[in-house]
């Protein structure tokens, strides 16, 4: 899929939508699987056709600075018996994106980019 220099996939949108309703609720990291349950949560599962979907536009968004990422404690990890997880949260840039997506969203209009570049 082509699309315009700084524009914002569906999936993108959704990813970021999430995100900040995550960060209202209190969290300010999420990992993978916390963002495709909140998007299932809110309606937006039909964006994720795999969770490999979910990760590369995770690591879209990282490099576009919409987000930033580490690596979990590995000692939290090994403590629960699971592996270390990748911990996302939202860049100022992601954070003024979500709120323009939020904020276009509420208008009525019919095929809408988002056209964020990075800043």
């Amino acid at each position: 899929m082509r699309r315009k220099p700084g524009a914002l996939l569906p999936i993108e949108e959704a990813i970021l939508a999430a995100g900040l309703d995550l960060r209202r609720g209190g969290s300010s990291e999420f990992h993978g699987f916390s963002i495709a349950k909140r998007m299932q949560d809110i309606g937006e599962a039909q964006r994720l056709t795999a969770h490999g979907t979910l990760y590369k536009a995770l690591g879209r968004m990282e490099a576009a600075g919409l987000l930033q990422s580490r690596w979990e404690e590995p000692d939290l990890a090994l403590a629960e018996g699971r592996p270390r997880r990748r911990l996302y949260r939202m860049t100022g840039t992601g954070e003024r994106a979500a709120s323009t997506i939020r904020t276009e969203s509420e208008r009525p209009i019919l095929g809408r980019q988002a056209g964020l570049a990075p800043s």
